[in-house]
């Protein structure tokens, strides 16, 4: 079976989704920035505080991570109403983030897109296993005076 890498319109569909999350559950669209690709030397996922992972499959392969920093998550979890921060709160949040983008390109992508359950972390120093062959792509993102990423590791399966 062979592979090739994702199309900038396929990136666009996640800058998109990425933005419409934002606008949708706060009111405030994220400031989506220019995706570019990780150096192969590189770890595939840019971590942070709080991360987020998806492991797809299908006509896809690979993995699409959320990762973000607390005070970020704090903000989003208050605007929800959540009066009670707690890192599992964050954990959670940052899992349903990844969540929520992954159904949204599902919808772009189709149903060859099958999507994990997200797994959610704390940290930095959590491996993923690396199951695309492609180089992955990160799009940085702004939202308030946050920054956090959106990774995008995928192969289309031809």
């Amino acid at each position: 079976m062979s592979y090739r890498s994702l199309t900038s319109g396929d990136i666009e569909a996640f800058s998109e989704a990425i933005s419409h999350f934002f606008g949708s559950m706060t009111e405030e669209r994220a400031n989506v920035r220019s995706a570019y690709l990780l150096e192969a030397d590189e770890q595939p996922i840019v971590w942070d505080d709080f991360n987020g992972d998806i492991t797809v499959r299908g006509s896809y392969l690979g993995s699409v991570a959320f990762s973000a920093p607390r005070a970020l998550l704090s903000h989003v979890l208050l605007l929800m109403g959540e009066k009670h921060l707690s890192d599992d709160h964050r954990r959670d949040i940052v899992g349903e983030i990844a969540n929520m983008l992954s159904g949204r390109a599902r919808r772009y992508f189709g149903d060859g897109l099958r999507i994990s359950t997200p797994r959610a972390f704390g940290g930095r120093h959590e491996h993923v296993e690396r199951l695309a062959h492609s180089a992955p792509y990160v799009i940085p993102l702004r939202w308030k005076q946050y920054e956090a990423k959106l990774v995008v590791h995928l192969d289309v399966m031809e």
